[in-house]
């Protein structure tokens, strides 16, 4: 049953970032929102306004040093399955598209940013919302699900039939 409803699930979620809400909470917005990601992989796509890429980046490596220096062993274990993509070719608006590549996902952990930011910088927590606001236009697409076939793997890695 979990194959069948993941998309519903991920539909869901793209809902609440995309209103804001999850991905980008302001210092005074309540906290009991919480992304979480189903499944073994999760690709989640943001646009960032063309000539605030680096602010985006800055916050990015924000997150990383957080992610690294908590003492949350799920955080630690966000760290190390978490990968920003810069996309190349710029959208057809003009804004740069940036994927994360989450692999593995941490069952039942929070992906929210600003959560993970304001809990490693409670002291930076308005200037960093400023900074990513001011970078994040919108929340394209998020897709996350469970490997079926892994071309890399002898054999083909574990297949799982579709529903």
């Amino acid at each position: 049953m979990k194959n069948r409803y993941g998309a519903c699930i991920a539909v869901a979620a793209l809902a609440l970032i995309s209103a804001g809400g999850v991905g980008a909470q302001s210092p005074a917005q309540s906290q009991s929102q919480a992304l979480t990601l189903e499944g073994d992989i999760a690709l989640w796509t943001m646009s960032i306004r063309p000539d605030k890429t680096a602010d985006f980046e800055r916050v990015m490596a924000k997150l990383r040093d957080g992610l690294a220096k908590s003492g949350n062993p799920e955080r630690q274990k966000q760290l190390a399955g978490w990968k920003v993509v810069r996309v190349k070719t710029p959208l057809p608006d003009g804004n740069i598209a940036y994927v994360h590549v989450i692999d593995p996902v941490v069952a039942g952990a929070d992906y929210t940013i600003m959560k993970a930011l304001y809990d490693a910088f409670p002291e930076e927590r308005q200037a960093l919302y400023e900074l990513y606001r001011g970078a994040f236009v919108g929340n394209l697409s998020l897709a996350s699900g469970d490997v079926v076939l892994d071309m890399s793997a002898p054999g083909g890695g574990a297949q799982t039939p579709a529903p």
